[in-house]
């Protein structure tokens, strides 16, 4: 299974938050055990992610551009998903 089809996956289970302030209200909870953040994100969006994730030490995956999170989960102008799952956690990280 590729990863696109993953995220997508975990996003019909119900283990995804979507946007950068749910995200980080669930990093804060402890709830959140990885990051999917746009390399397209604003510089803005970026800056709070990666300074939330290295505090929280969760990992991030930026290697997706915002179209491609968007498809994968079916909705559109996805920057930022944040996967409170640790079995889905590890089949994007390997």
């Amino acid at each position: 299974m590729n990863k696109v089809n993953t995220i997508g996956l975990a996003y019909r289970a119900g283990k995804v938050v979507l946007g950068t302030d749910n995200v980080i209200k669930l990093m804060r909870s402890k709830k959140i055990s990885l990051v999917l953040l746009a390399h397209d994100a604003s510089d803005n969006t970026i800056k709070k992610i990666t300074d939330k994730s290295t505090f929280y030490q969760i990992k991030i995956i930026t290697k997706y551009n915002s179209e491609t999170l968007s498809q994968a989960i079916g909705k559109s102008n996805i920057k930022v998903i944040g996967v409170a799952d640790n079995g889905f956690s590890k089949l994007l990280l390997d």
